[in-house]
């Protein structure tokens, strides 16, 4: 019987190369996130190349109603959670506290946290009735460093890994893994969407060093969540090589 994974943010980046590392081991899928046309295209590249069955749900994790109704209204089959990989989460904006936007604020609020924790709520509490789950969260350097003009989205990702820390105690009880994934610099969509939509911008931040790509990451995930049932791997940091000082801390 195939296992099945679930990964939120899914469109693009990071959580689309767990998606293809995970298809092309034979998982079956739930992808999730706000481009439905991305969503059907990966959907079909995914079940074309590799035989797997893929459901994709369209809804912005933000959004507790529809996480609720996307999620509740799946048939048992497609309950059968083997992994959870809450990839879903943003940066918006650059700038001192003072000079922040409500909006961003509110925005990386709302997805990073709280748009977690709704789809962990539910998850979670399939995994306790199926007695298995491993539990993924997307941290970030941000989550064990703080840098400049970072504030809100540090402090959103130092929620996170609190959060990791948590889960495990509560859901020790039941065998359910839970690990927190920590990149650092990472070329992906990120930075675009830091700096809304402002390419030039974005591209800036990576220069005069080799960035993480997406499948770096992808590849960790899959190394961790293959591991034996009495190995749990709590806190993986991922960095370039570049960064293993902290001199481009304020590029992430």
């Amino acid at each position: 019987m195939s296992k099945l994974v679930l990964i939120t943010g899914a469109t693009a980046g990071i959580g689309e190369a767990c998606a293809e590392t995970f298809a092309k081991n034979q998982y079956n899928l739930i992808l999730t996130g706000r481009r439905e046309e991305r969503l059907v295209a990966l959907k079909q590249r995914l079940e074309d190349n590799f035989g797997v069955q893929v459901k994709t749900l369209c809804f912005d994790v933000r959004h507790q109603e529809d996480v609720i109704k996307n999620l509740e209204t799946l048939t048992l089959e497609w309950k059968q959670v083997d992994v959870l990989i809450n990839n879903a989460g943003l940066s918006q904006g650059l700038d001192d506290i003072q000079d922040g936007s409500f909006k961003d604020w509110d925005i990386m609020i709302d997805t990073n946290i709280k748009g977690l924790l709704y789809v962990t709520k539910i998850v979670s509490n399939w995994m306790i009735e199926n007695k298995r789950g491993h539990i993924v969260n997307m941290g970030s350097i941000a989550a064990k460093e703080v840098y400049a003009k970072g504030n809100v989205y540090c402090a959103t990702k130092h929620a996170v890994d609190a959060l990791n820390k948590a889960m495990r105690i509560d859901l020790l009880p039941y065998g359910i893994k839970v690990t927190g994934i920590h990149p650092g610099a990472v070329e992906t969509e990120f930075s675009v969407v830091r700096f809304h939509g402002d390419e030039e911008k974005a591209a800036k931040v990576y220069e005069g060093f080799e960035p993480l790509v997406a499948q770096d990451i992808a590849e960790t995930i899959w190394f961790v969540v293959t591991r034996p049932a009495h190995v749990n791997i709590n806190d993986l940091l991922i960095m370039p090589t570049a960064q293993a000082s902290t001199s481009h801390h304020l590029k992430i």
